[in-house]
């Protein structure tokens, strides 16, 4: 059993930047892989990026590229997603969740999900 607790929402302007953390429990960190979604008012929840803990692969969502950056704290069981450049397309609850596998973008992967944070971008 995996148990993941996401912390770091939070209201910004366009263009700023937060940095979201996700801390996963369990002996088994480095056999998963951690991934970070989205859903926005009325819409369906969407993958964000995603990345394996042994091996440090990443994948990421053509919308985030370039701007969010996810990475990992092995020691700490910790994952984190670095957002810049922030735009109101953005603003969302945005859900850690965990596997044990390869990193994968397909939200029904993910066994684990934490209760969400929100994350509001706007002027």
């Amino acid at each position: 059993q995996v148990q993941v607790v996401e912390s770091g929402g939070g209201l910004v302007q366009p263009g700023d930047s937060l940095r979201l953390s996700c801390v996963a429990s369990g002996r088994t960190f480095s056999s998963l892989a951690m991934g970070w979604f989205r859903q926005a008012p009325g819409k369906e929840r969407e993958f964000v990026a995603t990345i394996r803990m042994s091996t440090g692969n990443t994948y990421y969502a053509d919308s985030v590229k370039g701007r969010f950056t996810i990475s990992r704290d092995n020691a700490k069981n910790t994952v984190f997603l670095q957002m810049n450049s922030l735009k109101p397309e953005d603003t969302a609850v945005y859900y850690c969740a965990a596997r044990y596998g390869l990193a994968t973008g397909i939200r029904n992967e993910y066994d684990y999900w934490g209760q969400g944070t929100q994350v509001t971008v706007s002027s």
